[in-house]
């Protein structure tokens, strides 16, 4: 059985012009729909940001 990782998230040294920076959301499947995750409360973001993620094609082998 293999173990899910976490997946450090990735820092980016681009330089970018703040003018053309714009916030992205972030949404993900909730009880069979879609929900930005910033409409959670602070506990479920809490939560969201602790989930581990893992590759399926990894655990079936």
């Amino acid at each position: 059985m293999t173990t899910p990782t976490r997946h450090p998230q990735v820092i980016s040294t681009a330089q970018l012009d703040p003018a053309l920076r714009t916030r992205c959301e972030v949404w993900t499947r909730v009880m069979g729909y879609f929900r930005p995750v910033s409409a959670f409360n602070v506990g479920k973001q809490g939560e969201f940001a602790e989930r581990l993620h893992f590759d399926e094609q990894h655990l079936h082998h």
